[in-house]
């Protein structure tokens, strides 16, 4: 019986991709967590939530965005996504009331994902998605809530190459950005959220 070299095998390549996306520090407001995945979609998945509080500490852990972050594996490499691997997204934040009122919003938001990819040397290719924004506004017994703003991005590209954990970064920056934190600084790492 031939020896066959397991270190290629897409179950250990996958596995290889899970741990490095398991290894991925995000920065004190965003709590990242590892979800059951969605199964009749590819052979292989794993997906991560997000949270983005408004602070990296206990007194103030309002939601400022919240999404979804999936990677699909399919040895068979299925024809819309034009390779084997698939990053599937959802992004979601409130904004300032007066952003809903910009007809460029939707366009502003994609491309706030496609500069994240890019800023974060996340090569991709085949991208597809939706930006909706809702702008609700309050009656009576909710008169008091005013107008509010949600965005919402839903996303999936194919990665060139395995360099998984820069997509995950490149899509943490996009939530950061929907919550309205401002970027860090190049060299500047953020230090990890102590654990509760």
């Amino acid at each position: 019986m031939p020896s066959r070299d397991i270190s290629s095998t897409p179950e250990s390549t996958f596995d290889q991709v899970v741990r490095d996306l398991a290894g991925v520090t995000a920065r004190p407001e965003v709590v990242l967590t590892e979800v059951p995945a969605p199964s009749r979609v590819a052979p292989y998945a794993m997906a991560l939530t997000a949270d983005v509080l408004a602070s990296g500490n206990d007194d103030d852990d309002r939601e400022l965005a919240s999404g979804r972050f999936v990677v699909l594996h399919d040895p068979a490499a299925p024809e819309p996504w034009q390779g084997a691997w698939r990053v599937v997204t959802f992004a979601r934040a409130n904004l300032e009331p007066e952003l809903g009122e910009d007809p460029l919003l939707n366009d502003v938001g994609w491309s706030w994902l496609l500069e994240a990819l890019e800023g974060h040397d996340a090569p991709f290719h085949a991208p597809s998605g939706t930006v909706t924004h809702v702008v609700s506004s309050g009656y009576g017994g909710l008169s008091d809530s005013g107008t509010s703003t949600e965005i919402e991005v839903r996303a999936s590209w194919s990665p060139t190459g395995l360099e998984l954990p820069a997509h995950l970064h490149a899509w943490v920056g996009l939530l950061c950005t929907l919550a309205g934190l401002p970027p860090l600084p190049e060299g500047v790492v953020a230090l990890p959220r102590p654990r509760r």
